[in-house]
């Protein structure tokens, strides 16, 4: 299944047309996923495509990114395409590079905030360096493209310092899907060995960055209560004593978030919006969050946000408290459900896209 930064750039692609805009998808000639229905899709040859397209850096990628490029340039004469909107660092430099040959400008996405989290993929002896090669990159691309979509409002306020054309800060979105029935979740919670309403849910990939040891020594604390990761990733594994399920699909994965007591995320990396929380959000799942993470949400009123510096024994403590009182869980859950309905639906959200767009081939000030 894609990960989160693949699912948003799909979504989004998909809300902008039915918003009006006419969209042609480049990318990778390999991936999982179904493809985006009705979008025209322009692929890097197999051959050219990186087999590993999890998060970060990988040797495969700067062959298939200058494909994209070449791609892009030989489109345009043809196609005359008005934008390219440009999803996280690779396709951004990839944009960049297709501009100096076609003049075609350039939206820079930004899905993270690399001076943060480039160096989370790396041993720590290089995590220094990296940390300064992510800063240059994230001055570079917010200097050089010619707009600039944040995903949440730390990350417009470091990119806005060098930013050169308009910027906005617009999140992801989701439309809310159907509840699956009671009878799947129990069905579902069941096969993996759990009861609905009885376990800490965490969904996403194993990365690093996403800050499982926090998660694993506040399952210490929280024991017998189980903390759940389910995961679409099949290599690597999370620490002890966090307990790994790997659903047969979005569907089984999602069924788990609706069963869970409360969901979480350990994340502390600011500068991105992890569609995770979306889905929790969908769920109506309490949900436990580092406030640089999941700011865009109220706390204790939306969620459980975790002020700066929150340890792991802060993290237990949020959930227990929320674990122990279904009251306030219900509660918190009922308002991330109704704040997802209320400002994160993708119809205004493409909307608002399609503004920067606008602001950004009209060369005006940042809307």
């Amino acid at each position: 299944m894609p990960q989160g930064s693949q699912l948003y750039a799909r979504d989004q692609a998909l809300a902008l047309r039915a918003a009006g805009a006419e969209l042609t998808f480049f990318c990778y000639g390999t991936g999982s996923g179904r493809e985006p229905p009705g979008l025209p899709l322009v692929r890097v040859p197999r051959a050219l495509s990186p087999r590993r397209v999890r998060a970060g850096p990988s040797p495969g990628k700067p062959l298939a990114d200058a494909a994209l490029a070449a791609m892009l340039v030989r489109a345009q004469p043809a196609r005359r395409f008005d934008l390219a909107i440009a999803h996280n660092a690779e396709a951004a430099l990839v944009a960049l590079c297709a501009r100096a040959a076609t003049g075609l400008p350039v939206l820079y996405v930004a899905h993270t905030l690399l001076g943060l989290e480039l160096s989370s993929y790396a041993p720590a002896g290089q995590r220094a360096a990296l940390d300064r090669v992510g800063r240059w990159l994230d001055r570079t691309l917010a200097a050089r493209a010619d707009g600039v979509l944040a995903l949440s409002a730390e990350a417009a306020k470091q990119l806005g310092r060098d930013a050169r054309g308009p910027l906005a800060v617009i999140p992801p979105g989701c439309n809310p899907a159907p509840e699956p029935a009671p009878a799947e979740v129990a069905r579902t919670c069941a096969r993996f060995g759990l009861e609905a309403g009885r376990f800490v849910f965490y969904a996403g990939n194993l990365d690093a960055y996403q800050e499982l040891g926090d998660l694993a020594e506040a399952a210490r604390w929280l024991a017998p209560l189980p903390v759940v990761v389910a995961t679409q990733q099949a290599e690597g594994a999370a620490p002890s004593p966090l307990r790994v399920v790997r659903p047969g699909g979005f569907e089984e994965e999602r069924a788990l978030g609706f069963g869970a007591a409360v969901a979480v995320l350990p994340r502390r990396i600011p500068g991105g919006f992890p569609i995770k929380l979306l889905n929790y959000m969908e769920a109506g799942r309490a949900i436990v969050a580092h406030a640089g993470v999941a700011g865009a949400l109220e706390h204790d009123r939306e969620a459980w946000l975790l002020a700066p510096g929150a340890t792991a024994a802060d993290l237990a403590g949020a959930i227990h408290a929320l674990a122990s009182d279904p009251a306030r869980a219900s509660r918190l859950g009922r308002g991330a459900r109704a704040a997802l309905e209320a400002r994160f639906a993708w119809p205004p959200l493409a909307e608002r896209t399609l503004a920067l767009c606008r602001a950004v081939l009209a060369g005006g000030d940042r809307p």
